[in-house]
């Protein structure tokens, strides 16, 4: 059991529902987890979330928020307002906002932790990322290569939106390994509606992980609810076959399971047939 000094919830989204029975035990859990906090420990919570804590949020009303936000070079530019201070010319290089919100709130709790505001603001700007979150591992002017761990439909949203702030109207191809068979199960509308949103989508079968098979849970079943001609169920070794004969412009692998491994195969493949 968490007993934090500090801590942050940066979402809510229904998830884990095998473990929590429903979303309305999810959201139970998080207001415990929240009242486990050490006396004058501090809460962070995203700003709109439906608990109590120091907000944190992107052109709202938010303690701690980003303001003034453009796009140069592939590059986030941005005022950042703090409780007691605004700095101009803040920049952040990870695409997504996602990403940039989880920045954000990493910054505020290290000011709140008593850190200095400009140092940080300066780590913001250098900081490279994490591997598996919207990690670029091809990046050329013809052919990128984006590999990200969304494995829930609110995610898929994020990568989607943040592909298409920074690269637009580039052709994508999603590959995607649908993760546990509950969750498929729980948010198959939710999955086929965001993976529809991608130029062309193929399809990789579930991965178990520690579940057994739920009957008519699928990757086909998946596939059925897309609203999406130009999508496909394949075996991992057409991977490479598939992407040839699709030639995207911005080729996306998504997945927590085992879709990770055919990432050094994508890149050894491709990185210098650009």
């Amino acid at each position: 059991r968490l007993s934090p000094d500090v801590a942050c919830v940066t979402s809510m989204d229904a998830d884990h529902l095998d473990i929590y029975g429903n979303e309305e035990e999810l959201k139970k859990s998080f207001g415990e987890f929240a009242n486990r906090l050490k006396p004058g420990g501090k809460l962070f919570v995203k700003n709109g979330l439906p608990l109590e804590g120091i907000t944190y949020g992107i052109d709202d009303n938010a303690d701690f928020r980003i303001r003034n936000l453009k796009i140069e070079q592939a590059t986030y530019i941005f005022d950042l307002v703090t409780p007691e201070t605004k700095l101009s010319g803040v920049k952040f290089k990870i695409p997504g906002r996602h990403n940039l919100l989880n920045g954000l709130v990493a910054f505020a709790m290290a000011v709140e932790t008593g850190n200095p505001v400009g140092e940080l603001a300066k780590a913001l700007e250098t900081f490279k990322g994490v591997q598996r979150r919207f990690s670029y591992k091809i990046k050329t002017d013809n052919f990128i290569f984006i590999d990200d761990y969304a494995h829930h439909p609110s995610e898929i949203n994020a990568v989607y939106e943040a592909i298409s702030e920074m690269h637009p109207d580039k052709k994508t191809l999603v590959i995607f390994q649908p993760h546990l068979f509950s969750r498929t199960q729980d948010f198959v509308d939710d999955f086929a509606k965001s993976l529809s949103k991608f130029d062309s989508i193929l399809l990789l079968d579930i991965y178990p992980a520690r579940e057994e098979p739920i009957a008519g849970v699928t990757s086909e079943w998946l596939m059925e609810k897309i609203e999406n001609p130009n999508k496909k169920c394949i075996e991992k070794s057409n991977i490479i076959k598939e992407i040839k004969q699709q030639n995207p412009e911005v080729l996306i692998t998504l997945g927590a399971g085992d879709i990770g491994l055919e990432v050094a195969k994508i890149t050894k493949e491709f990185e210098h047939a650009q």
